[in-house]
């Protein structure tokens, strides 16, 4: 992507290994300043967020377990782009398959690196509205271990200040929505 962009000179690259969803490399750069070194970097397409909001008020997060943290982490419903979709796709595939519910209103929030200091990966994050229930869900994908919940603004900032298990990606587009939620 284009966001902050100022190439640094590759000297050299190797890869490490290609994966399913990102691969990682290690590459010897010289950077804008004349440093050069060896830096290693996860390479990942990007991912698309939803802060899916109810016709009540309430934000539908997802409860779900991730092999790194060994547990169960609150998120919202978010996916990777695949090759060649547009995030604004991603996003509305992924909603219906990690909550069950489909948004008739669609409105982007922005776009942010996930973690700069090791990945490439950039999150675009949507405000979903109008939300229905869908009375037959596609299926989740069969690594998925999924609870959807419910939350008011309140309750999810509550979780946040308390030290909740939030991911960032969660947090961060929680804050860029705020403004067109309503806080009592």
């Amino acid at each position: 992507m284009s966001i902050g962009q100022e190439l640094p000179q590759l000297l050299k690259q190797r890869l490490f290994y290609q994966g399913r969803k990102f691969n990682f490399d290690v590459a010897t750069l010289r950077l804008p300043n004349g440093s050069e070194g060896e830096w290693e970097c996860i390479r990942h397409p990007g991912g698309a967020l939803a802060v899916p909001v109810t016709p009540e008020g309430k934000l539908v997060l997802v409860r779900q377990y991730r092999f790194a943290t060994k547990g169960r982490i609150l998120e919202f419903p978010a996916g990777t782009v695949e090759i060649n979709e547009n995030p604004a796709e991603t996003i509305k595939r992924e909603i219906e398959e990690e909550t069950g519910y489909r948004a008739g209103k669609w409105q982007k929030l922005g776009q942010f690196f996930l973690a700069p200091g090791y990945s490439d990966e950039i999150i675009y994050a949507f405000l979903a509205r109008d939300l229905e229930k869908l009375e037959q869900p596609p299926a989740q994908d069969d690594d998925e271990d999924i609870e959807t919940v419910l939350f008011t603004p309140e309750e999810l900032e509550k979780a946040i200040l308390a030290g909740e298990p939030i991911d960032a990606k969660s947090i961060s587009s929680f804050f860029l929505a705020r403004p067109f939620l309503s806080l009592v």
